[in-house]
């Protein structure tokens, strides 16, 4: 059985002391192909060093809500480096632009700032022809209303999607794909099995978001992406199929998404 992380943060610094080691875990647990996400201009050259380094990892880039800069000044910089490093890399296991897109839950005071970034990368992605990766937080209203009014040409995917049966609905009328992490293993998380149910074979995805929410049963320790077969289990005991079947749909939703070639 293999599987596909489609969201992950071996960027990130908790990693820093046994990355390398962790990365090699993964592979042989069966984690044969990982996408490492960005979030600002550091974390996403990080990203594209490490798919140029290990041949079953994957980059997105991007700039995200909760990295906004202070000033629009600073954010306009900071998109303008993100658009050239994306530009210069295409065709280099980049394979989407995000994560990106808006967060009410940690801040409240600059969302006219976030949904300019959100467009302007958006207008990006079409650019190079490539999909979004979004990240979306307690603003469900507003991100529909941006992906329904700026035309987005490769879709993209919601990713580590909020529990909410509305955005759930709209998003996959939209065309988008929806992507699970550990949250749905979380014994409080009674809305999850009524939203996997909602979310056809064809258009779901797992990841870790690691080093963050990590699945039951090791839930409070630092995440990776070997426990992302928590998430393929959880989607089977909902669904009632087999975690090879979760395994294998997922795994071919993120090939065709990303438009990677086996």
């Amino acid at each position: 059985m293999e599987l596909f992380d489609s969201h992950s943060h071996y960027n990130d610094e908790k990693f820093d002391k046994d990355r390398e080691q962790i990365i090699e875990e993964t592979y042989k647990a069966g984690v044969t192909k990982l996408v490492c996400a960005g979030y600002n201009i550091q974390s996403s050259m990080h990203s594209l060093e490490l798919s140029k380094k290990y041949e079953f990892i994957y980059s997105i880039i991007g700039i995200s809500p909760n990295d906004i800069p202070q000033t629009e000044e600073e954010l306009w910089k900071d998109v303008d480096k993100i658009s050239k490093i994306a530009i210069l890399n295409k065709g280099k296991k980049l394979v989407a632009i995000g994560e990106i897109g808006l967060d009410y839950y940690w801040n409240k005071e600059n969302k006219e700032i976030q949904k300019e970034a959100f467009i302007k990368q958006i207008g990006l992605a079409n650019q190079l022809e490539l999909p979004i990766v979004i990240h979306s937080r307690d603003a469900s209203v507003d991100t529909i209303d941006v992906i329904t009014k700026y035309k987005v040409d490769k879709k993209g995917i919601f990713h580590c999607c909020q529990l909410n049966q509305e955005l759930v609905r709209q998003a996959l009328e939209l065309g988008y794909y929806i992507s699970f992490a550990g949250s749905i293993t979380f014994k409080n998380s009674k809305n999850a099995p009524d939203v996997v149910k909602m979310v056809p074979m064809d258009k779901i995805l797992i990841e870790t978001d690691s080093p963050y929410l990590t699945p039951e049963p090791h839930r409070g320790e630092r995440n990776d992406c070997r426990n992302v077969k928590y998430v393929a289990q959880k989607i089977a005991e909902i669904k009632g199929i087999t975690i090879e079947e979760v395994a294998k749909n997922t795994y071919e939703n993120a090939m065709k998404i990303f438009e990677i070639k086996k």
